[in-house]
């Protein structure tokens, strides 16, 4: 042990998880200064490497308080990381805390200490080691690409986060079965897990590391194209799925307003004009609108529910998407009626008020109504 460990409490509380994938030289080296900095405990998984590359992992077992799990296939980063979840879930019942660490030498032990120390707090959260993207010595396509995932990331879920990618992590042992449930194989696990944290209100936080990008990063199993669209794939999903849902519930609402304001009612010989309270005027039109959105309403929370968030537990979710859809209908109705009374169509002014709402919508029921419980 080194004179680091006097600096780091909490260090043996916390165990440090490395998936690996055909690793160098440099993973034997880098777990054993990990161990002299007085880790309690190192879990390296091994997924599916090859016969050549065991000699690594024999090296790597034999240094002081670490363990490897094997894969005989390869399954992808999550399915590893998931491995040294269950692994630790059943195995280390003392730990404080997990850190996630890359094989190819990016996370400094510094680094992991502190990392290690905000476990320490004993808080809920996420913690995301985070690199420097405007630093000189990082390659352009990376330095483009996490930009634009941390714009699209803050547009979509709320918060900016200036290094979605990393794989240095940190979180409680308690979080433990949320990560485990959180879906996802590969590359792409890491960024349902910011998604699903966001979901959750599990707070992510940011914490300055060492930028290091050795070769360019040439190291990596990262497949840019592949990868990338499957990770665009999970930023996009849910957004893209709300809009077909939508466009179906739009659909079906405007069928509605237009069967009944312009044939149900006039056959029926409905003809409402009628003042309520809080200067609530009610005439065929807002009848039509508020009938017809609440059929709508009813079948878009389904489709919501089920096909878009998928939520699994989320308690209120009824009474709250509810709660929206009325204050939604309300304004919808109010901006109709304003921009009628300015000479425009009833079915225009429907198209551009409802489309500037949706936005709103969208943040809205995926921060709050379809909020998923850690």
């Amino acid at each position: 042990m080194n004179g680091q460990e006097k600096h780091i409490p909490d260090a043996r509380k916390a165990v440090i998880l490395i998936p690996s994938l055909e690793p160098d030289e440099r993973l034997p080296a880098y777990i054993q200064k990990l161990s002299e900095s007085g880790f309690g405990h190192i879990v390296v998984v091994d997924d599916g490497s090859s016969e050549a590359y065991q000699p690594i992992f024999k090296e790597v077992e034999g240094v002081d308080r670490a363990v490897v799990l094997h894969h005989d296939v390869n399954h992808g980063k999550g399915v590893a990381l998931k491995t040294g979840y269950k692994y630790i879930l059943d195995n280390l019942p003392d730990v404080a805390g997990v850190i996630t660490a890359d094989a190819d030498g990016q996370h400094t032990v510094p680094d992991c200490i502190r990392l290690a120390e905000e476990i320490g707090k004993g808080e809920k959260a996420l913690y995301l080691g985070s690199r420097d993207f405007s630093l000189e010595n990082i390659p352009p396509k990376s330095r483009s690409g996490n930009k634009i995932t941390s714009v699209v990331f803050k547009l979509l879920y709320g918060q900016y986060l200036p290094d979605t990618q990393t794989g240095l992590r940190a979180f409680r042992r308690e979080e433990l079965p949320f990560m485990i449930n959180v879906e996802g194989e590969r590359f792409e696990y890491e960024m349902k897990v910011l998604i699903a944290c966001s979901r959750a209100g599990i707070p992510m936080i940011p914490v300055t590391i060492e930028t290091i990008y050795e070769n360019e990063n040439k190291g990596t199993h990262f497949h840019p194209i592949k990868d990338s669209w499957k990770i665009y794939k999970v930023i996009l999903g849910s957004f893209f799925k709300f809009m077909g849902a939508s466009i179906i519930s739009f659909l079906a609402d405007h069928l509605l307003f237009n069967l009944f304001s312009g044939w149900l009612f006039p056959l029926l010989g409905i003809h409402l004009n009628v003042s309520l309270p809080l200067g609530i005027h009610l005439d065929n039109t807002s009848l039509a609108n508020y009938t017809a959105r609440l059929f709508s309403a009813i079948l878009n929370f389904r489709l919501n529910k089920d096909m878009v968030f998928k939520v699994r537990g989320s308690k209120g979710a009824g009474w709250r998407y509810a709660l929206v859809a009325v204050g939604i209908v309300i304004l919808s109705t109010l901006g109709i009626k304003g921009l009628g009374k300015l000479g425009m169509a009833p079915w225009l002014a429907k198209v551009i008020v409802d489309t500037l709402l949706y936005f709103v919508s969208y943040r809205v029921q995926q921060q709050w109504v379809f909020k998923e419980e850690a």
